[in-house]
Order: C-alpha cells, then sequence, then structure tokens
C-alpha cells in the first residue's frame, strides 16, 4: 500500500474513533467521495490517445499539461504528479462547502479536523447531503450558505487529478485554479483559512501575470484583459468590504435585534444598489451578476475576505524578495510557523506597507 494512502488512512481511522458517533457518516461520506475521485482518475497521456474523448477537452488537456510544467519551472510549485491525471466525475461541482455565520456577526462559523486544523466552512461529497445540513444550521439561527466547489486540495497526501468540473475553463482560469491549489501543498497552516486562501490567491495572481508575460499564447490584448479583469476584482472585493464593515459595525451597536434586523436588510439593499450602478456604468461586472443572485448574508459577504483579505500582505513579501518565488516561499514558511498573534500582526504590518508603497488608500 502507498505510504501516503496508509498515513491518510490512519488519519481519518483515528478522527472517526476519537469522534462522537454523530460525526461518523460525515467522515464517511468524505472517505468514501475522496476515494471515488481518485478511482475515476485516468493518467493525461492514456485519456489523450482515447479516441473515445471529446477533441475540446484533450485540447483543455493539452494545455493544462503546459500549465502544470510552467508551474513547477517557472513558479517552483511542487514537482509532482498532481494534475497529470484526469477524472470525469459526470457532475458540476466536486464538493459543496457549506459556510455559517451568526445573524449578528460577520465571524464564519468553524468546524476543527485532525491534519487539517479548524476550517471555516464543511465539505460534502454530496449536494443534497450539504443542502441537509445547511438546514440544520438555518434552524439554529444561522445566515448559511453553501457553494458549490469545482476543485479542492488534498495537500500533497494524493495526486490531485484535473477535474471534468472545471477541464472548460479559459486558459487563464485554468491556469489560476492549478497555481492556487499547488500553493496549498507549498505552505498550509492548520486552523488558520484566511492565511491558507490569502497566501494561494497572491501565488495564483504573480503566476498568471508570468504566465501570460512568457507564453507566445498571448497577445496584448490578452494581458490588458487580465490586468482589467484583475481591477474588477479588486473593485468587487472592496465593494463587499465596504458593506461588510457596515455590517459588522451594526452589529456592534447597542440596539435591539429588531432594529438590527430592520437596518441589516437595508444595508444589504444598499449592496445591490450600489451593484447595480457600477455595472450601468461597467457592463463587464455584469460577469458578477449570478453571485449577486445569492442569497445576500453574513456567511456569504464572509468568504469574500478569507480568499482575498491577506493577500496584500503576501504581494508585498513578495516585493520584499525581488518575486524570487523560493525565496518568497521561504520567508512565508518562517511566518507560518510563528504563533497565531504574532503572525498576524506581521501580515497586518505587511499589508499596510503594500498599501503604502502602492499608494493605495486602504
Amino acid at each position: 500500500m502507498n505510504l501516503k494512502i496508509f498515513r491518510f488512512l490512519l488519519s481519518i481511522g483515528s478522527v472517526i474513533l476519537f469522534s462522537a458517533c454523530g460525526n461518523l457518516p460525515y467522515y464517511a461520506q468524505a472517505v468514501g467521495g475522496h476515494f471515488t475521485v481518485m478511482h475515476r482518475a485516468q493518467p493525461i497521456d492514456s485519456v489523450l490517445t482515447d479516441p473515445e474523448i471529446d477533441p475540446k477537452v484533450k485540447q483543455a488537456l493539452n494545455k493544462i499539461v503546459q500549465i502544470r510544467e510552467f508551474a513547477s519551472r517557472e513558479l517552483k510549485l511542487p514537482d509532482n504528479l498532481s494534475y497529470t491525471s484526469y477524472a470525469d466525475l459526470e457532475r458540476p461541482f466536486v464538493v459543496w462547502n457549506v459556510f455559517a455565520a451568526p445573524e449578528f456577526s460577520m465571524k464564519l462559523k468553524r468546524w476543527c479536523f485532525l491534519q487539517v486544523g479548524c476550517v471555516s466552512y464543511r465539505g460534502f461529497f454530496s449536494q443534497e447531503n450539504a443542502e441537509r445540513y445547511a438546514e440544520e444550521l438555518r434552524k439554529e439561527g444561522y445566515d448559511v450558505h453553501v457553494g458549490g466547489v469545482r476543485a479542492y486540495s488534498t495537500l500533497g497526501w494524493f495526486s490531485d487529478p484535473v477535474l471534468n468540473t472545471f477541464i472548460s475553463y479559459s486558459e487563464s482560469n485554468l491556469a489560476r485554479l492549478i497555481f492556487h491549489e499547488l500553493a496549498h501543498q507549498v505552505v498550509y497552516v492548520a486552523g488558520d483559512s484566511m492565511f491558507n486562501e490569502s497566501f494561494a490567491t497572491a501565488v495564483e495572481q504573480e503566476g498568471i501575470k508570468r504566465w501570460f508575460a512568457s507564453h507566445a499564447s498571448d497577445s496584448v490584448l490578452s494581458r490588458e484583459g487580465l490586468n482589467e479583469r484583475l481591477e474588477r476584482e479588486k473593485k468587487f472585493v472592496n465593494l463587499i468590504g465596504k458593506y461588510r464593515d457596515l455590517l459588522h459595525a451594526l452589529y456592534l451597536l447597542d440596539v435591539d435585534e429588531t432594529e438590527k434586523r430592520s437596518q441589516k436588510v437595508q444595508i444589504i439593499e444598499a449592496l445591490r444598489a450600489e451593484f447595480a450602478e457600477m455595472k450601468a456604468s461597467v457592463p463587464e461586472f455584469q460577469s458578477y451578476e449570478n453571485w449577486f443572485a445569492q442569497k445576500l448574508n453574513n456567511a456569504l459577504l464572509a468568504t469574500v475576505s478569507l480568499y482575498t483579505h491577506s493577500v496584500p500582505a503576501f504581494q508585498f513579501m513578495l516585493l520584499q524578495n525581488d518575486h524570487d518565488m523560493g525565496k518568497f516561499y521561504d520567508a512565508v514558511k518562517r511566518v507560518s510557523k510563528l504563533p497565531k498573534a504574532e503572525r498576524d500582526i506581521i501580515l497586518h504590518q505587511a499589508r499596510e506597507s503594500y498599501f503604502l508603497v502602492e499608494g493605495i488608500q486602504p
């Protein structure tokens, strides 16, 4: 038996052994769901020679082979078997994550597990199971969001495959996803989702800039399109941050719950109104319509900061290390080993320094 598989099964066995019986179905679905994914994986080389495979899938896989090689060579990301196989799950998402936050708080509920520590979501390989669990949380009074996930990282425990859930992505989105997920194999801090996701997002953004800068398939228009997209993403993050802060300030007020609920509705309506104005002035913001079509609540708004809040801090660390990825990773690893309080102070200072250097108003 592969040593990694043995260690993984041992850790899962420990989780089940020391968990309450009520958690057993959850861990069972996690193990079963993951092994179903791995069982369906085939080497990309074999898929490319299969005459039954859709030519569009083969074209995307050929591009992923290039992206994967670039990731290791230029970004110093792990050179292993991750994203060298392909699995068709015959469904649109691999996992459905459940996020929850109290009615009057922007702090996401956390769940704790062995190996990965505490995280701000609970993942299910079945949408039905995710929705059932989400309904239980709603009955407890939580704001809840269920989001389909197209890719996830096993943090190097397994060779993560390319999935049908994201194979139809554009070249830039394929590259960003692979860079992001491989970054989790470089540094992962158990129990600190914001650190992990912000770091991976920073690597993803640096990686896609380098990809477009070095490939013949990239045109000037592609680079301009990327810059425009990154700028739109920044404006979207700032918009959500603005209203997230307004909600946070509201929840700190010494007023009764009825008044808080009323003002909460008004703030969310104001967010929708401002987005409508942005979309009217810049049609490209229509790409966020699906996001705004969801139920806007504390849980959904909090997920945005999870992936973006500390990105400027890691961008400043990149600047400090002259954009040398190896030195950057070493610096991040040193910070990752510090106690959380010290880690947060360093990231806060780096974030402020980045804004100062770039002349950005935080």
